[in-house]
């Protein structure tokens, strides 16, 4: 692996590897938890605060995920001002504040707030973890640091639906929260402790209008980065539509409820596969190549997926185990994608990479959440409207793969 020519110029004490991905790993984490141990809430929480329309809950994921992609505009840029520790923290404080006052929620809408709010601090450790990586590495060197993070973190989201129903049957769904403190607690207390700052005070730019729009102005003009952004946003897309639905697919249309964190974190740990092995080609085929060959996948298992399902050829026994094999191929899709797509935008903005990974997260980010929402909402007791949004978005994915290059 190189170091970027910016590290290079600015030696910072680094971490032994293996810590300093498991710290990585474990801010992106935060995220994923986030979202996953919410699922086996929803029923409880749409019986006791929306029971007149119980697929409003599936809003608690969305709204979270939109605030995360807003709060995305303003983390880079404030940790390019302020450096990539001060602002990973401060998001994390917010993130803990909207989480304590979740854990009073009364009504849907007070709960949606603070799920708004926390994204919001979420913000913090997912981007700025991102050009905090960019600080040190680039390109497909970059590329396999976050595939082998990925790798790491995405055994805690596996798990999360299985704790999330712990502490449900501990506190109620309110106890949740009690674990996103001391998610936020731990993360918070490991980078500061253990985390060298990795941008130097002179690398830092100010917080003040004209520099924001200039950096703005080249991220937003650069045709590479935003065809980056566009397919990232298809990715995101179908992977949190899927998300949204999934307890309701797993319990209602399947009967798998029961079950639904173990089925979950089985259907994590294999998908994890893909990000081991983007880790251990993407050196030799590339950031591009391979990114592309994962949306072909999905779109034609999609394909073959939406004719079982809509002609009704499988047997009743046969339904579940397809469902859930083309469920893991989505989340194997987004580990071969993500960290390329991300490298591939990112690698010519070091000199930027708060604001270019800001800009990046927030358009790909909020833009998914206007796909997601609505297929969620579109529930009719089969896995038919998600099957067709992967399906559509894939398919966009590789036709607008071709545009891009290495």
């Amino acid at each position: 692996m190189h170091q970027s020519a910016n590290f290079q110029h600015s030696p910072v004490r680094r971490l032994p590897m293996p810590e300093f991905i498991a710290m990585l790993a474990f801010l992106f984490a935060t995220i994923a938890f986030s979202i996953d141990a919410m699922l086996p809430a929803l029923p409880e929480i749409a019986a006791a605060l929306t029971p007149d329309n119980v697929n409003r809950a599936q809003l608690i994921l969305t709204v979270f995920v939109a605030g995360m992609g807003i709060g995305t505009l303003f983390a880079g840029p404030i940790s390019d001002a302020i450096g990539r520790k001060r602002a990973i923290t401060i998001g994390f404080i917010i993130y803990s504040c909207a989480a304590f006052a979740a854990l009073f929620a009364n009504s849907i809408e007070f709960l949606l707030v603070a799920r708004f709010i926390q994204g919001l601090g979420a913000a913090g450790p997912r981007i700025v973890g991102l050009a905090l990586v960019r600080d040190l590495y680039e390109g497909r060197a970059m590329a396999r640091i976050t595939s082998i993070v990925m790798m790491v973190f995405i055994i805690v989201p596996a798990l999360a639906p299985a704790i999330g129903a712990g502490m449900i049957r501990l506190a109620g769904w309110h106890g949740v929260f009690i674990g996103f403190l001391a998610f936020a607690l731990i993360g918070a207390t490991w980078l500061n402790l253990r985390q060298a700052e990795t941008l130097a005070p002179a690398r830092r730019r100010p917080l003040q209008v004209a520099p924001l729009k200039e950096a703005a102005r080249e991220v937003l003009s650069n045709r590479h980065v935003m065809m980056c952004t566009l397919i990232l946003t298809l990715g995101f897309g179908q992977m949190f539509a899927l998300l949204s639905s999934a307890q309701q697919l797993f319990g209602e249309a399947y009967g798998k409820g029961a079950n639904f964190p173990y089925w979950f974190a089985g259907m994590a740990l294999l998908s994890g596969s893909g990000t081991v092995l983007n880790a251990i080609f993407v050196l030799r085929f590339g950031m591009r190549r391979i990114a592309r060959w994962a949306y072909i996948m999905q779109t034609c298992v999609s394909s073959v997926m939406l004719l079982l399902t809509l002609t009704g050829v499988l047997p009743e026994w046969l339904e579940f185990p397809a469902f859930f094999i083309w469920a893991v191929s989505v989340f194997f899709m987004a580990g071969v994608t993500f960290g390329n797509l991300n490298a591939l935008a990112l690698q010519t903005m070091g000199h930027i990479a708060g604001t270019a990974a800001s800009l990046v997260a927030a358009i790909s980010t909020v833009l998914a959440t206007l796909i997601a929402a609505p297929v969620g909402l579109l529930y009719n007791g089969t896995a038919v409207p998600v099957i067709c949004a992967t399906l559509i978005c894939s398919g966009l994915a590789w036709f607008m793969m071709r545009y891009l290059t290495d």
